[in-house]
């Protein structure tokens, strides 16, 4: 096996990518750690990796994602260090949202600066990720009470390039930490105007589950249609199929998957105009306010045909495994650069 794959965080998008490219790159092998703990994969995922992962003479490239710290990793296994190494980064550490600045722990971010430093090519699921992340380098190391480093994002911009996160679409036909509070608040306004409307909250559940989701469920009973994670696909798609409006109040989005996965399957989109999604969607399915997000919703419930009636002015294929494959086994094919 001459690619070798690592994931510390073994859990949606980036289960899904590490699945893919087993599918269809050859000569792959992997090494995860379950979704679980993600603070304290960040933090130790490299120790584990280099008691877990064999040595082995037939390793040509090194493709991860940037929960591992790739610079303690290179350190511990030096025979790793020597290989092609590419950082993934599904979101990065800089500017994730957190309730408090001062609760921003530093180790995090600090992380993936190192490993960026030490990767051979740094790939970003979005433009807006990677910018991003580089712009905020300067005033994240300003964190640092003295002997700063200096020009960190001249250092690392050269390695960085955009490849999207290749989707697997489902081959459908049609006939749809993200700030649940606004979105259920939104919901429950429209059940006070006495709306009507049908939805479905759709989802992995990890080990902290905020209240509003258990609030919210009681008092939306009657509009549920379904009410957390689908582990078939089949029936998620199916679920997606089925509705008419995906709504997303992110307030941290890199790429996003699951929008765009609705899409696919026939959902008109309501995204903020904020964070990756100007980047991907077009200003008719933005919204800048909750009150905008509110009235769009309402006319939606007072007229349905105007959404079963639209297809959305997204080409998903571009986002798509078959339109992407390409890039990515050129990128898991081709030597180091020398001038890195």
């Amino acid at each position: 096996m001459s690619i070798l794959l690592i994931e510390a965080f073994y859990g949606g998008s980036h289960k899904q990518l590490i699945d893919l490219l087993q599918r269809n790159v050859e000569d792959c092998v992997a090494y995860t750690l379950p979704a679980k703990k993600w603070h304290w994969r960040a933090r130790t995922a490299a120790i584990y990796f280099m008691q877990a992962v064999p040595v082995s003479g037939s390793y040509r490239v090194l493709f991860t994602s940037s929960v591992l710290n790739l610079a303690e990793l290179a350190a511990l296994r030096p025979d790793l260090a020597t290989l092609k190494k590419i950082l993934y980064f599904h979101e990065n550490q800089l500017v994730y949202p957190v309730r408090k600045n001062q609760e921003r722990d530093f180790q995090y971010g600090y992380n993936q600066v190192l490993s960026c430093l030490v990767a051979d090519v740094v790939v970003f699921n979005s433009a807006f990720n990677m910018e991003s992340f580089l712009t905020a380098i300067g005033t994240f190391m300003k964190l640092i009470p003295d002997y700063r480093p200096k020009d960190l994002e001249k250092i690392i911009r050269p390695k960085c390039q955009v490849l999207y996160f290749p989707i697997n679409f489902p081959n459908v036909k049609r006939e749809h930490d993200k700030d649940p509070e606004a979105f259920f608040k939104t919901l429950l306004k429209l059940k006070e105007k006495g709306l009507n409307f049908q939805v479905s909250v759709l989802g992995e559940t990890f080990t902290d589950v905020p209240d509003i989701f258990t609030e919210a469920r009681k008092d939306l009973d009657a509009c549920v249609s379904h009410w957390g994670y689908i582990s078939s696909k089949e029936d998620y798609f199916k679920a997606l199929c089925e509705a008419d409006v995906v709504v997303s109040t992110a307030k941290h989005e890199f790429f996003g998957v699951a929008m765009l996965e609705a899409v696919h399957c026939g959902c008109y989109p309501l995204c903020p105009n904020a964070l990756v999604y100007p980047e991907i969607f077009a200003a008719e399915y933005l919204y800048s306010t909750p009150e905008q997000l509110f009235k769009r919703l309402q006319n939606f419930c007072k007229r349905p045909d105007l959404v079963r009636k639209h297809h959305a002015k997204v080409d998903t294929d571009q986002f798509s495994w078959a339109a992407l494959c390409r890039e990515f086994r050129s990128l898991l094919a081709a030597e180091a650069r020398e001038d890195l």
